[in-house]
């Protein structure tokens, strides 16, 4: 098969990486791809969003399968105008995709076929919604709700600090037009997981677990940012709970979408709260998870093509995955001053070092000028390793990110924390 992957980051390192041992594939692409990814497939200049420019491509270069990693494109309707031309596509199209593209869509779709999630209103008056927030009190979550490149969600302590965040969004405009309409919800306590699963459209085939860390400070504090690192399995994802979750949550959505008219295909990613009354939705991603793929791909022992044209085919159904009994982890190296602003074409020195302890770096933000490599993001590098357990995988990790020489980043350093405790 001749195999294109969309995106350039940590995601779509780690998707290539696995995609091009597969037997099944005879030719790989990447657009954009990156410094990292050009070791596992030839990268195409084409950015992730250019939807025209990757229909061209896909047919001129006979592309049998298109693997979207990141959301953009899913809500712009690639998948779309890929299947119209015959071309198998793995994500959802543009009206399923709206679970991530509009977060007021999926807390409707949980109102209509009865999904467990925190209570909320939507707002397209900006004090309409400070009323509310006054009304509820706080702690209360105020979101965008539109897509915010992994920003525009404030978990506020304070009735002052909920009604700042409506201004943000909605009079300073922080957020474009992702910020025209606010989510308010609920704060729900608890403790947070990432929830997979491939879909067809009617079957849904669970993966393993991972939990991420949001926050960019160690203790998971801070601001949110695209995600510092993350690590499989969970331990809080027992067998009771995972079907828990596919009773209750996965598998009504997969219903409920199909009966609304979107049926939905790809990868859902549930975003939940393990609360004392059960598992919670918090958010719906419409992809696998960054840096979570990374962590699932370094434990998968099944080749993962089959799994992603059976679920383009829709003939998922009795289908199976194999994972490895051991633990990955992710730590991710970020630029300095992220998530706000930051240096970038700054050198990284020392990745063959970080490979010869037997991790593996995962790039999310590089290019190359064919001598060096250089910093092109906010979150730059993804070391992952894979050991019997959380804690060895984590020291492993930690032994790769330290042999790395870049001065102008960082990393959490307490990557894991929770589950070892």
């Amino acid at each position: 098969m001749r195999i294109l992957v969309v995106g350039g980051g940590g995601r779509e390192h780690a998707l290539c990486w696995a995609i091009a041992g597969s037997p099944l594939c005879d030719k790989l692409y990447c657009a954009p791809g990156n410094a990292g990814i050009a070791q596992d497939a030839e990268c195409v200049p084409i950015g992730a969003d250019d939807v025209e420019r990757l229909v061209t491509f896909a047919t001129e270069n006979a592309v049998d399968l298109v693997v979207v990693g990141p959301e953009g494109p899913l809500v712009l309707g690639l998948v779309d105008r890929l299947e119209a031309l015959n071309i198998r596509a793995f994500g959802p199209r543009a009206n399923a995709a709206m679970l991530e593209g509009s977060k007021g869509f999926m807390k409707d779709l949980c109102t209509r076929h009865g999904i467990e999630t925190a209570a909320y209103g939507r707002f397209t008056d900006a004090e309409a919604a400070k009323t509310y927030i006054r009304e509820q009190g706080a702690p209360i979550v105020v979101k965008a709700d539109g897509l915010a490149a992994g920003k525009g969600v404030t978990v506020a302590q304070t009735v002052e600090e909920a009604l700042n965040a409506v201004d943000e969004a909605m009079t300073d405009n922080a957020f474009g037009d992702a910020g025209a309409e606010l989510v308010v919800e609920e704060c729900l306590d608890g403790e947070e997981l990432s929830f997979f699963a491939i879909v067809d459209g009617t079957n849904a085939l669970p993966l393993a677990g991972a939990q991420d860390h949001k926050t960019v400070g160690e203790g998971d504090t801070g601001p949110n940012t695209g995600g510092m690192g993350a690590y499989s399995p969970a331990p809080s994802l027992t067998e009771a709970l995972e079907a828990e979750v596919m009773e209750t949550i996965i598998m009504p959505t997969v219903r409920g979408m199909a009966e609304d008219g979107y049926p939905y295909t790809g990868v859902l990613y549930a975003g939940l709260m393990l609360t004392q009354d059960g598992p919670k939705l918090l958010e719906y991603n419409v992809r696998f998870g960054d840096p979570e793929c990374q962590v699932l791909m370094m434990r998968l022992r099944s080749d993962i093509v089959p799994a992603l044209v059976a679920a383009c085919d829709g003939v998922l159904e009795n289908f199976d995955l194999r994972w490895s009994d051991n633990a990955a982890m992710t730590v991710v190296l970020a630029a300095n001053g992220y998530p706000g602003s930051y240096k970038k074409d700054t050198e990284i020195k020392g990745l063959d070092a970080a490979a010869a302890t037997g991790a593996m770096v995962f790039h999310a933000g590089t290019t190359s000028d064919g001598a060096t490599i250089r910093a092109n993001g906010g979150r730059v590098l993804n070391v992952t390793a894979h050991a019997r357990t959380i804690a060895e995988a984590q020291k492993g990790a930690y032994v790769a990110v330290d042999a790395i020489d870049w001065p102008d980043g960082f990393c959490r350093r307490d990557i894991g924390w929770r589950a070892i405790d």
